[in-house]
């Protein structure tokens, strides 16, 4: 039995980029051998296996054979004869597929280190077609390590247009691919990860309201990654726009989660009702009740940091904090205090809001005016 460091621990360490976790293929080994020694097998579909101790995972060598559609069409098989190159071979891309020994070798059968030294992207075998979401995979990569100077091999781009022509994009789980998705933006480059499927036309066929927003969405998205805004903040920004009901059947489609989904709605619905100043105490006070911040501060916390990188719009959103901020000074208690019921509170709230908010419109013309 022989064990290997594999995958994006060894490629990063290659690359002098910070990495966490560890990946270990076993040559040589039986899933009995593994478990008498205390590994606990956790994969369903593949032979893999938590260590001890760690924790880390440990897979047995394997092959790969295509056998029906999509991500999950394989037959897999795990054998003490399987080699490590064999199972280096199913990988994706060749900086993926190298492997060092528990003496600090380095195997690398596929010329994985080259390419790290041209900064190429590039397939392993032809094997890659077989597997849609190694679209996915590679346009995430492509985020991961845009700003190292890494580029898409010409002969892998071509074979991810060749996927993205036929319907086996249309097979993978929608969370699949929102988790590539959900990863890239965090890198970066987050950017680089829609145009890469836009380059092959995955794009146009997974998310067609994206592809024909590229031309708009593409700066907020590196906007908000090089101001390190959030994940939330970097999705929600690229529907800035795309109409509401565009932007609901995406996420509903894609299976955005919720606090994803529902700060995209509020973007592609009232970013652009923050470009310019207010122009009355009601506009304002009828948005912040669509907005709702006086239930969900932190959801409205990220729609202004969302509309001041969209619309540059400083001013219009300290009005709306300082109105807040006046809104929220109300004593609901004293109101209900006067004898006033119900719809009476209601009305008499609203109306004390739209006052402070008038109040505040002042106040802030005065000072700007000093």
């Amino acid at each position: 039995m022989k064990i290997y460091l594999v995958g994006g621990a060894v490629r990063d360490k290659l690359l002098g980029y910070p990495y966490s976790e560890r990946d270990w293929v076993v040559v040589g080994a039986t899933a009995e051998q593994l478990i008498n020694l205390g590994y606990q097998p956790v994969g369903k579909d593949f032979p893999v296996f938590l260590h001890p101790k760690t924790k880390e995972e440990y897979a047995l060598a394997r092959t790969e054979r295509k056998s029906g559609p999509g991500y999950t069409g394989f037959d897999c098989y795990a054998s003490p004869e399987v080699t490590l190159e064999e199972d280096l071979q199913r990988r994706d891309l060749t900086i993926n597929a190298i492997a060092e020994d528990d003496d600090g070798t380095i195997i690398d059968p596929y010329g994985g280190q080259q390419d790290i030294a041209k900064k190429i992207l590039r397939h392993v075998s032809p094997a890659f077609e077989e597997d849609p979401l190694r679209i996915f995979r590679v346009a995430r990569f492509s985020a991961r390590y845009a700003h190292l100077g890494f580029t898409l091999a010409d002969e892998t781009l071509l074979l991810m247009k060749k996927i993205s022509a036929g319907d086996e994009l249309l097979s993978l789980p929608a969370e699949r691919v929102w988790k590539e998705m959900h990863r890239s933006l965090s890198e970066k480059n987050p950017d680089v990860f829609f145009t890469t499927l836009h380059q092959c036309g995955a794009l146009t066929k997974l998310m067609p309201e994206l592809d024909a927003s590229i031309g708009t969405m593409l700066e907020p998205l590196k906007n908000a990654a090089a101001n390190g805004l959030s994940d939330t903040v970097r999705f929600a920004v690229m529907f800035a726009n795309i109409d509401a009901p565009q932007a609901e059947r995406f996420c509903q489609r894609i299976r955005a989660p919720r606090e994803f989904r529902e700060l995209a709605l509020l973007v592609s619905r009232f970013s652009a009702n923050c470009e310019d100043d207010f122009s009355s105490p009601d506009q304002l006070l009828t948005l912040l009740e669509q907005l709702d911040p006086f239930r969900r501060p932190e959801r409205f916390g990220l729609f202004l940091q969302s509309s001041q990188l969209l619309n540059n719009n400083d001013h219009v959103v300290d009005q709306m904090k300082q109105s807040l901020d006046a809104c929220k000074s109300i004593d609901v208690a004293s109101l209900a205090a006067t004898g006033l019921r119900g719809k009476e509170i209601a009305e008499a709230l609203r109306t004390h809001r739209i006052e402070a908010i008038a109040e505040c419109f002042s106040s802030m013309r005065t000072g700007n005016e000093r």
